[in-house]
């Protein structure tokens, strides 16, 4: 959910929350990611990504099982967003990313847990 300001939330995805500075050009990521509301569940799906021969394909099936967000329909995908927009910790996880690897841990949010896969990170120019 992209929020214009704290009362009224738009778009279904949900893991928003900052306005990016207009002073200066924002940093752009895709991602998709897997919303789960436990500890336990997040480390349970981040192993069997890990131990899967097609990780990726196994990071989509999973986030349409199990993801608490409705990007988990499109198995994760958050699309592109522009920085700012999404809370903070989740924002610091992703432009601290290795690109297209298979994830090593999750984050925690006011949301829930996040297992991240990140597609790609343009930085300004």
């Amino acid at each position: 959910m992209f929020l214009t300001d704290k009362r009224h939330a738009h778009d279904g995805s949900c893991a928003a929350m900052r306005r990016h500075d207009r002073r200066r050009k924002p940093r752009k990521a895709h991602v998709r990611h897997i919303l789960v509301a436990n500890k336990p569940e997040a480390k349970m799906i981040l192993g069997e990504i890990q131990a899967a021969k097609k990780p990726f394909r196994t990071f989509k099936k999973m986030a349409k099982r199990y993801s608490n967000c409705p990007s988990g329909s499109k198995g994760g995908d958050l699309g592109e967003f522009i920085e700012g927009q999404m809370v903070q910790d989740f924002e610091e996880a992703v432009w601290s990313s290795e690109l297209e690897i298979v994830p090593e841990t999750y984050i925690k949010t006011q949301f829930g847990y996040h297992i991240l896969w990140v597609h790609s990170i343009t930085l300004p120019e």
